[in-house]
């Protein structure tokens, strides 16, 4: 009688399931960086050290050190590594964002001494620096009418120009012309205003006046304008251009009703930020438009005040009262840039494509 030996199928393993790894809690990183500011402060007070900066390295040390031996004898040395890296990134967040929270705090602080109706609405005309009184008006319409015209100049030639190079630019002329866009990206403000005053006013004799500091100010904002529109029509998908065309609409038509309208919230994004970039130069304003004490908004004649050159030249006095006048101005410029970056990013957020789910 014979037996069938039947081979019994080997048990599939079962997976062993990890032990949980220990970590530490999340409001760990919280309390390392408490505990080594109260170390930092107790450090800095018992060795008689002045400087709150040197309070805050050895913090930043004691936090850096104290994240790292916790984490790897908790976590182990792989995970505290990561924990370095994350801790060395918010450091540098928290060191770059300290000077503009101590320039803020110092401008609001000092800006809001004088800054009310009566300073918004009058100028220095009649008023002597040694006192109290007068205001920024005539410099914030001078400011504004500077910017205007020399958005009106840069904002179409940079479209334009960035339009040419993305739609037509072939060859060595779309080359020179990317060439001279990052040439003058990079050119001293000092140097426009030397430009305009070499042609505007020495060569060709016409006075110093807004209008020639817009000129200036608006060979500072093109090479802005260009690039921040090249990279904005770039993004427009070839797709879009390639149906339009094969619809039988002509090139330029194409790109004034298809590739403009998809890109127009980031070419008014770039306009904005070129005009906040510009709204505070002072260098060729104290060369063209030389400043002055009086309403003129008139910008073709004459000389003109500008916030920029209305700080500098109340600093310059050199007495308290100028001193809070240039603070107050300061604040003005401040909140008028603040204003268009917010703007700017408004319209981006507007004008961005809405994508369902």
């Amino acid at each position: 009688m014979s037996h069938t030996v039947i081979d019994k199928a080997p048990a599939a393993s079962v997976p062993q399931r990890p032990l949980a790894q220990a970590r530490l809690p999340r409001w760990a990183p919280a309390g390392i960086a408490a505990a080594s500011i109260a170390v930092g402060v107790g450090i800095g007070l018992g060795a008689g050290l002045d400087s709150k900066v040197q309070w805050g390295l050895i913090a930043l040390i004691v936090f850096i050190g104290g994240t790292y031996g916790l984490a790897a004898r908790v976590e182990g040395t792989r995970q505290a590594k990561d924990r370095i890296a994350t801790s060395l990134v918010w450091s540098c967040f928290v060191l770059a964002a300290l000077p503009l929270y101590s320039l803020l705090f110092t401008t609001i602080s000092k800006g809001l001494k004088i800054l009310n109706g009566a300073f918004l609405s009058h100028s220095m005309n009649g008023v002597q620096t040694i006192y109290p009184g007068g205001g920024v008006y005539h410099a914030i319409i001078g400011t504004l009418e500077q910017v205007a015209i020399a958005t009106l100049i840069a904002a179409p030639i940079g479209l334009l120009t960035a339009i040419y190079l993305v739609e037509y630019g072939k060859g060595k002329l779309a080359k020179a012309v990317t060439f001279f866009v990052d040439v003058m990206t990079g050119i001293p403000s000092i140097v426009a205003g030397l430009f305009i005053l070499s042609l505007w006013i020495l060569m060709l004799g016409f006075g110093y006046s807004g209008f020639a500091g817009a000129l200036a100010l608006a060979i500072l904002m093109m090479p802005v304008v260009v690039r921040s529109t090249e990279e904005m029509l770039k993004l427009v998908p070839n797709e879009l251009r390639e149906a339009s065309l094969a619809l039988g609409v002509p090139k330029w038509r194409t790109i004034v009703k298809v590739v403009l309208p998809t890109a127009i919230g980031g070419i008014t994004t770039g306009v904005m930020l070129a005009v906040a970039r510009i709204a505070g130069e002072s260098a060729p304003i104290a060369l063209l438009v030389f400043g002055s004490q009086i309403i003129n908004s008139n910008p073709f004649d004459g000389p003109q005040a500008s916030l920029p050159f209305y700080i500098y030249l109340q600093y310059q006095n050199g007495n308290d009262a100028s001193y809070d006048r240039a603070w107050a101005a300061a604040l003005v410029l401040i909140a008028f840039v603040m204003i268009l970056n917010m703007a700017a990013r408004g319209i981006a957020r507007w004008k961005a494509p809405k994508t369902g789910r």
